[in-house]
């Protein structure tokens, strides 16, 4: 008798179904309800208390997984901080049967994407494929935690504790305002509660750590009695379960885990502190003791927060804002298991009298109170806020283990809806009264340096940590007990055949005018997705007018001709909607958010936007000085420093590209508010516009919908500075001196192509994929892996319709400044002259063909696509051609590029870094070295 394949495999997954069964059990099955927001998903234990979690999905071809551990820095004791955190790191070093660097290669040259991420009270490890690749990620998991300790060498310990130095050095020391959270945490809560310090924790704990601390604290939590296994997408349940018990169900419980203690934290007194940082403006934080996650005040907390400083018409922003007393204000009040902290964060202009100040702005909510209007909106905006982690399969795998997680119940997102839709107004003025009115506080204040300013003298001094503490008894006498399987576990599972990219169909119009208009027909969830560009931009700027595109986009988000700004965020806020808009080298982008059933409100309010913006002149000078506080203070920032310095030193001062897209203080200085208006008629062009529109609307609905942008008809001629960057002479190093910088910023730059789909673009990023592309980039490995030297390193092109620059990033420890350049311009060298490998070419095909599996899931991503399609007028096939031209790309044509793509010989290399400890050593390295300033020009011309 003949059996087909088919009917064979159905058997054998039967067979381990039933096998499964025997030892997993099924607790509960959640189906979709059509008047309650849910995620359909199976629960089962296995035998070892591993709890799964399986939503059913197939609307796309891909997977998420997602191993949650209950265990963050709330398990650690003092003086042996950042434990969980160094875990994250660790855990991707390999394990018994997956050696270093494979877990990253493995999951990359599928197409998946990969992380981890670790909480106060959690971490978690994901990965996101195609969905034949389910196996292949539970193999990957469950190896590392049943297989882990054995893998841990104490060379992989010091590389990676010296990673997370430097994570901490760029996430925290080098950063304005970075230590903010820190310095509360030591100030609010007692020295020896986990959240006294930060998940990354202190350096002088790391240093007094060793290998055996770190698998003491691995025994203990990472268990499989102490997770939660959830599987979103694409899936076939039963078979899930099968692989589920194949590489879970062996692995050996851990010790007992319990819930820990929740100690509120109470102050008698305002307790102040304050620090110097390299910011321009200071900042006063505000942090009020609350309530843990869940407690049944934190819902009128988050609501009370939402109304005192959310939005333009709430108290604060009235209060501080419009009176120009403070640039920015944020309230918050997140909530962790243990404890909550109510959060006001004042970027002031002065820090004199602001106790007064905020007692004034506490008396204006007394006196305004809470309407219904205020709790409508909030709770609009919370359901919107859950919607949209509804949009793709990570969003809603993550909920499902969150909830799990933190609360047993993964269908927790209907209790969360249903607790803040039952808030009332007497709720929110209650809380306010017992947690915030007159009640004593943390209050931080951040001075820039020699304006040495605080809201009170400083009163408080933490109490100095034990960095000694004895180790917990509840990590003694603990034993690694590894599974004993009845299969090869070093056999990496082989995939079901690759599932075809649905690339999302798509039409193509124009309005009268000649606008562009590209969409979509999306019927997965009740979302719209649009996206408006317009040519407003920095490339089509002067250098007389610098900045001004920047000055549109802003202006655009004030008043109307007939509704102000608050009234305006008011409607979008109940109708939970989102209208943005921004800037980028060529183009202006409104992004569009809205539920189907209101889009038609939502459009009017786009349309008031577009059509009937005010340019009101008040408006305008508040947003012109605080653009000019921003190019002031744009020396202070590490994020944007780097970029804008490449750019200068790359294009010079005289292409516009040179000049910060903010633009200058001069070139603001000569721009009203009329010629905002005039800049902005002008450059409404429609034949150099487009909408792209994703959601289940039809064409010509959608068509007539957009009708009210017909009326754009300016037809000016706009000059696209196509001009390139200037050539690039010999390798030369540029130095900016940033005194006491926990790190050296090294950029490496050369100039690159325009973008295209199947030209010299494309097969160029194809050649400098294995550089720095991926997390095991030789780039990469080599920095971070092999040295130590930095958090991350990558490298990329910039270009669009016009040529951009290749960049190679990297953040390293000062003192390695000279010995990181080295090893990268080796990488570089090495690859342009030998290229790379057979084996390394099928990586990177097999990999850049499999992710656009990824690409098309949310309304986003789709509008994303098409955007991409319609400004560079593609053929709807060009994927496939794409992947053709890839799998055709022959070893000797990439090599080719890549030596085309690297001419090390003609590169700038930028430096950011503290002179007295980086500069001197750059000077032996047989290149020229020039110390420019801020404006990027040489000290010689100073």
């Amino acid at each position: 008798m003949k059996i087909s394949f088919k009917i064979c495999l159905s058997l054998i997954i039967t067979a381990w179904y039933a096998q499964a069964v025997a030892q997993t059990q099924l607790l509960e099955k959640v189906l979709p309800q059509k008047t309650e927001m849910v995620i359909p998903y199976e629960k089962y234990q296995l035998a070892n208390g591993l709890t799964l979690l399986i939503h059913e999905d197939h609307s796309d071809p891909i997977v998420f997984v997602n191993v949650t551990y209950h265990v963050g820095s709330s398990r650690e004791q003092e003086g042996r901080s950042g434990f969980a955190h160094f875990f994250e790191h660790m855990m991707f070093e390999g394990s018994e049967h997956v050696p270093a660097g494979q877990h990253s290669k493995i999951i990359t040259e599928a197409g998946g994407k990969y992380n981890g991420n670790t909480t106060r009270d959690l971490t978690n490890y994901w990965e996101l494929l195609p969905a034949n690749q389910l196996e292949t990620a539970l193999w990957l998991e469950s190896d590392r935690m049943g297989f882990f300790l054995d893998a841990v060498t104490q060379q992989k310990f010091e590389i990676q504790r010296e990673v997370v130095k430097n994570e901490r050095n760029q996430n925290y020391d080098n950063r304005p305002f970075g230590l903010i959270n820190e310095k509360t945490g030591e100030a609010l809560y007692p020295s020896s509660h986990p959240y006294a310090w930060q998940t990354i924790g202190y350096i002088g704990d790391l240093n007094n750590a060793n290998v055996q601390d770190l698998k003491d604290f691995f025994m203990r939590w990472y268990s499989p009695n102490n997770a939660t296994l959830t599987i979103a997408g694409d899936v076939n349940p039963a078979a899930a379960v099968a692989m589920v018990e194949k590489y879970f169900g062996t692995i050996p419980a851990g010790p007992a885990v319990s819930q820990p203690a929740i100690v509120p934290v109470v102050l008698d007194n305002n307790r102040y502190i304050s620090y110097e940082d390299r910011v321009r403006f200071p900042q006063v934080i505000y942090t009020f003791p609350a309530v843990n996650a869940r407690h049944p005040d934190e819902a009128a907390l988050d609501v009370l927060a939402d109304i005192l400083g959310e939005g333009k018409s709430s108290v604060f922003y009235q209060y501080f804002i419009k009176s120009e007393d403070a640039e920015n204000v944020s309230i918050s009040n997140p909530s962790y298991e243990l404890a909550g902290e109510f959060k006001i964060r004042i970027y002031a202009k002065r820090l004199k009298h602001f106790d007064k100040m905020m007692q004034e702005a506490f008396a204006e909510f007394e006196k305004k109170g809470v309407s219904d209007e205020d709790l409508q909106n909030h709770k609009i905006k919370f359901e919107s806020q859950k919607t949209d982690q509804l949009l793709s399969i990570e969003g809603k795998g993550n909920l499902l283990s969150f909830y799990q997680t933190t609360t047993g119940n993964p269908n927790y997102i209907s209790k969360d809806i249903e607790r803040y839709s039952k808030v009332t107004k007497e709720d929110v003025m209650r809380v306010y009264r017992t947690y915030i009115k007159d009640r004593p506080a943390v209050i931080l204040s951040v001075y820039p340096k020699d304006r040495a300013t605080q809201v009170q003298q400083d009163n408080y001094s933490p109490p100095s940590r034990n960095l000694h503490a004895v180790e917990s008894a509840e990590y003694k006498n603990l034993t690694y007990v590894k599974a004993k399987d009845t299969f090869d576990r070093n056999k990496q599972p082989i995939p079901a055949v690759t599932p075809i990219v649905k690339v999302p169909d798509f039409w193509v119009d124009s309005l009268s005018n000649g606008l562009k208009v590209i969409g979509t027909k999306s019927e997965e969830l009740p979302v719209v997705s649009i996206k408006i560009s317009l040519p407003i931009a920095h490339r089509f700027e002067t250098k007389d007018n610098a900045g001004i595109a920047e000055l549109v986009a802003l202006m655009l988000q004030e008043s109307t001709t007939t509704t102000s700004s608050e009234a305006m965020e008011a409607k979008l806020d109940q109708l939970g909607s989102t209208i943005s808009i921004s800037t980028s080298t060529d183009e202006m982008n409104l992004n569009v958010s809205s539920l189907a059933k209101n889009l038609d409100a939502t459009l009017a309010l786009v349309e008031e936007m577009l059509v009937h913006p005010k340019f009101d002149k008040e408006e305008f000078d508040k947003i012109k000085d605080k653009q000019v506080a921003l190019i002031k203070s744009g020396a202070f920032n590490p994020n944007e420093l780097p970029t804008e310095l490449v750019k200068k030193l790359m294009y010079g001062k005289n292409h516009i590209l040179g000049t910060s897209r903010r633009g200058t203080v001069e070139s603001l200085g000569s721009i009203n508010a009329k010629d905002i208006k005039a800049y902005y008629e002008n450059n409404c062009i429609p034949t150099l516009s487009s909408v792209v529109f994703v959601g289940n609307v039809a064409q010509t609905e959608v068509m007539t919908k957009l009708s009210f942008l017909q009326h754009w008809t300016s037809t000016k001629t706009l000059d696209s500075g196509e001009s390139s960057a200037k050539p690039i002479g010999k390798t030369a190093i540029y130095f900016l001196n940033r005194p006491n910088a926990a790190q050296s910023q090294i950029r490496v730059a050369c100039n690159g192509l325009p973008f295209d789909a199947l030209g010299d673009y494309f097969k160029s990023t194809v050649a400098l994929y294995e550089l720095g592309g991926p997390f095991n980039c030789k780039l990469n490995v080599n920095l971070r892996e092999e040295h130590g030297y930095c958090y991350g390193a990558s490298a990329s092109f910039y270009g669009d319709k016009y040529p951009g620059p290749f960049i190679i990033e990297a953040d390293v420890k000062p003192n390695t400044t000279d010995s990181a350049l080295l090893e990268i311009l080796k990488e570089v060298k090495k690859y342009a002259d030998n290229g790379i490998t057979p084996e390394e070419l099928a990586f990177t095909q097999n990999s850049m063909t499999l992710k656009e599996l990824l690409k098309y899931e949310t309304p986003a991503q789709k509008a994303n696509f098409l955007k991409v399609i319609l400004e560079h007028n593609l053929p709807k096939d060009f994927t496939s051609q794409q992947n053709t031209l890839l799998k055709n790309l022959t070893l000797d044509e990439v090599n080719a590029f890549a030596k085309k793509s690297l001419p090390y010989n003609n590169m700038i290399i930028l430096i950011i870094g503290d002179k007295d400890k980086a500069y001197g050593r750059l000077l032996n390295l047989g290149y020229d070295v020039n110390e420019i300033n801020f404006y990027g020009t040489s000290r010689s011309s100073w």
